[in-house]
């Protein structure tokens, strides 16, 4: 009895995992975390961050120790000029660099880094988009090789209930052989389409998980992917937009940094230890020294306005691409708008005349009790069917596929 319990629960706690995990939701998800690229990018903004407290750390006091040691013999009047050499040396020193340059010339360094960050932060969000719109994309088809699955199961349930009636009526003589024979063969078809169905369903469901990095060949049903079309977003906030910003904010910054390597530099220097050349009271050879060192750029043949004209056809470059991104940009959301209401007044006509047929085939249904229907009209009502059922599957599947794109630009 414990046994059987225990069996139960594990049942239902397994049926709610799978319920947990055959969502969209979930395997955009899983996608995310399972995303090489998407690490990567997060990997590169931590690495930046670093780099940006080694640039700080590099304008610190800069300590090193050095030892230095050397010994010429002169042996019977050759070797090195001694006034050279000193013959021998040996210094123990304590080094300090302090370097001079403004905080605003560090900050346009770190600036550089973080503009950078920014720019793989941005590149990560438009990753993990596309990333999103390809599962979302694929998990959409898979539903729809699903719902042609079952409803073509549907179909076969309802023509086994009238083939079992219509046996009948023909041993009875209401109908003829042949009549029989046609619509079996139309039952033998609709039973080979679920065969396709089931392994066209199979595939999808099996690309679905290679996208989302799943390495399992199982399949179970999807859920309705149940997207709605997503506010459109502002275009100073889009991500589609921000990399143009980013770029804008890097020209400024490469100007600034072009500025401060013309301006003056100066470091400050001190050492202290032990020097000697142990020509007269070496013990007494302990001591410090303290200097400077001052740079002024003065003249660099031209190259700093050089560089100013390779930032401004940069900027140039820069303004074209993005006014002929936002001519495409509200293009594409106008035409994807436009093919959503075009397929959701399709949607509204295709319900409308499946009410027709499937009043047409209750009618023939209960005329073939009776034995007053031709079996041909039978099949060509229940063929019409078939194809609104499956014009409006594909019409779905399609409306789904452009509200996808369409919220993918909405971001």
């Amino acid at each position: 009895m414990k046994w059987f319990f225990g069996f139960i629960l594990f049942t239902l706690s397994y049926t709610v995992s799978i319920a947990q995990t055959n969502s969209l939701n979930h395997y955009i998800e899983l996608a995310k975390s399972n995303s090489p690229l998407l690490k990567d990018l997060k990997t590169q903004v931590a690495l930046n961050q670093l780099d940006s407290m080694r640039i700080r750390a590099g304008y610190k006091p800069q300590v090193n120790a050095t030892s230095t040691g050397l010994y010429a013999p002169v042996v019977g009047g050759y070797g090195y000029a001694a006034a050279i050499t000193n013959e021998h040396t040996l210094n123990a020193l304590m080094g300090i660099n302090q370097s001079l340059d403004s905080k605003k010339n560090i900050s346009a360094q770190v600036d550089a880094i973080t503009l950078l960050s920014q720019s793989v932060n941005n590149t990560a969000k438009i990753s993990e988009q596309d990333l999103t719109k390809a599962v979302t994309a694929q998990y959409i088809t898979a539903y729809g090789s699903l719902q042609q699955l079952k409803f073509n199961q549907e179909v076969i349930e309802l023509l086994n209930k009238e083939e079992d009636l219509l046996k009948k009526l023909t041993r009875s003589n209401v109908y003829k052989q042949s009549d029989y024979l046609t619509f079996l063969v139309t039952l033998k078809q609709q039973q080979l389409q679920l065969s396709q169905w089931r392994m066209q369903y199979k595939n999808d469901y099996a690309t679905l998980n290679y996208l989302t990095g799943i390495a399992d060949t199982s399949y179970m049903e999807l859920q309705e992917p149940g997207i709605q079309k997503t506010m459109r977003a502002d275009i100073s906030n889009s991500i589609f937009f921000n990399q143009y910003k980013v770029d804008s904010l890097k020209l400024v910054n490469s100007r600034a940094l072009i500025d401060f390597t013309y301006r003056p530099k100066i470091n400050l220097l001190a050492d202290g230890g032990y020097n000697s050349d142990f020509a007269s009271q070496p013990y007494k050879n302990f001591g410090l020294s303290v200097g400077f060192s001052f740079t002024l750029p003065l003249y660099d043949g031209g190259q700093r306005k050089i560089q100013y004209q390779k930032l401004s056809l940069q900027e140039q470059t820069r303004k074209t691409y993005k006014a002929f991104f936002d001519t495409q940009y509200h293009q594409q959301i106008a035409q994807l708008n436009q093919q959503i209401a075009g397929n959701e007044t399709l949607l509204a006509q295709i319900d409308e005349q499946m009410k027709f047929t499937e009043s047409l085939i209750k009618v023939d249904t209960k005329l073939l009790q009776t034995g007053d229907v031709r079996v041909a009209d039978l099949i060509l009502a229940i063929n019409n069917y078939l194809s609104i059922k499956n014009l409006k599957t594909q019409t779905n599947i399609t409306n789904l596929q452009l509200i996808n794109q369409l919220n993918y630009w909405n971001r």
